[in-house]
């Protein structure tokens, strides 16, 4: 029987602090800018503040980009532009930094790490720190078969938590998270289909190099009959995983929600790592709150889920490539947010008017005055000789 309860992710994941966010709001308003003058800048440093627990916000000073590798058994139905099998052939391209991704990556001093979860190769092909968290070869024929069986699905998803483990505690502070895959695609597409409760013909999509009409006819018929089988496992996302996604869609959603376990921030890439989002807030509601989209890639199922998890992608640049190309190219624009929130330095609040205290007489004048309102002024000897007299006079006046 399984130890590993999803359960648990509900009570370890914490939304990021409400107050560091007003606190962060707070210092915005006080810039000398007017409200909205940077776009969505404003939202992205606020984001980040609230997930560094830091006001104001820390740059972002070690991003890594995570790809997880794989091969998935759909792809034999010709409903790809690639070859079944080939996804070894792209891992070759980004280690030998021949690929876009691995391009960006150099230009902007981000390290790569490649994970083979489910390559159909022989381990020896690639080095050994990227073939070491290997489930399978290949995954199964999801029409009509599971991608995996529990224990592989099992073994998949904590080798996810163990790398977010491995490089939240090397430093990284932000994951650009992608995937390197043949047939993912088709296999995301059955996952959103599933869990938005929609038909295979909306989320289904073209893919990296548009496939023709045709294509597509057998692309929506997998994922249709993909769908039928995945349908039953929605109530224990584990299965559905093992069901309908594979050995990377298993590690990437492990990946994510220990992330936010380790309250690191994560930037989304294509429609695999929207479709794992996906199951992933499934397990624990409060995850997306850890995580952006980087790109619009232009697929219908990763717009679907987005618009379920109300992430709105920064970048709508048509990059249909995958391999965290699309949300490499989003990172500039994280770090430029968080350059701008910390370093623009809000206007000092006003200090509070002290009211002027009511001007006292000098201590001698004040007693003085005091015993002159109290003491009665007692009769003078002048006055008491004019009374005298005028009594005499009342005397004689009426002898007379």
């Amino acid at each position: 029987m399984s130890s590993l309860n999803l359960d648990d992710f509900t009570d370890l994941i914490e939304r990021p602090d409400g107050g560091l966010r007003n606190a962060a709001e707070e210092r915005r308003e006080r810039q000398d800018l007017p409200p909205g003058a940077l776009g969505r800048l404003d939202e992205l440093g606020t984001w980040l503040s609230t997930a560094q627990a830091s006001v104001p916000v820390r740059p972002v000073e070690r991003p890594k980009v995570v790809l997880f590798a794989a091969d998935h058994g759909v792809a034999e139905l010709d409903v790809s532009s690639r070859q079944a099998g080939t996804a070894h052939e792209l891992v070759r391209g980004v280690l030998d930094g021949a690929s876009p991704v691995a391009v960006l990556a150099r230009r902007s001093g981000v390290p790569v790490r490649v994970v083979d979860v489910g390559l159909d190769c022989e381990p020896d092909a690639l080095p050994e720190d990227v073939v070491r968290f290997r489930v399978r070869r290949g995954s199964g024929r999801i029409d009509v078969e599971d991608a995996l069986t529990a224990q592989e699905a099992e073994a998949a998803f904590r080798a996810g938590m163990a790398l977010a483990d491995e490089e939240v505690d090397s430093g990284t502070d932000l994951v650009v998270l992608g995937d390197v895959s043949v047939g993912g695609t088709t296999a995301a597409a059955t996952l959103i289909a599933a869990l938005c409760g929609v038909d295979a013909s909306v989320v289904t999509g073209r893919g990296e190099v548009p496939i023709d009409d045709l294509a597509w006819m057998r692309k929506c018929a997998a994922v249709r009959d993909s769908l039928r089988r995945a349908r039953p496992a929605l109530g224990d996302q584990l299965k559905l995983l093992a069901t309908a996604g594979g050995a990377d869609f298993a590690a990437i959603t492990g990946f994510l929600l220990q992330c936010a376990v380790r309250k690191t921030p994560v930037i989304l890439d294509g429609v695999v790592s929207a479709a794992c989002a996906l199951v992933a807030q499934r397990v624990a509601f409060r995850a997306p709150d850890w995580w952006i989209a980087g790109h619009d890639s232009g697929e219908p199922a990763q717009a679907k889920a987005l618009d379920r998890m109300a992430i709105e992608p920064l970048l709508t640049q048509g990059v249909r490539i995958g391999q965290g190309t699309g949300a490499l190219l989003a990172l500039p624009l994280v770090q430029a947010a968080a350059a701008l929130s910390a370093e623009l330095e809000p206007t000092p609040e006003p200090e509070p008017e002290e009211k002027p205290e009511p001007e006292q007489e000098p201590e001698a004048e004040q007693k003085t005055t005091r015993e002159q309102e109290t003491t009665p002024e007692p009769d003078g000897p002048a006055d008491r000789g004019e009374s005298s007299e005028r009594d005499a006079a009342a005397g004689q006046s009426a002898a007379g």
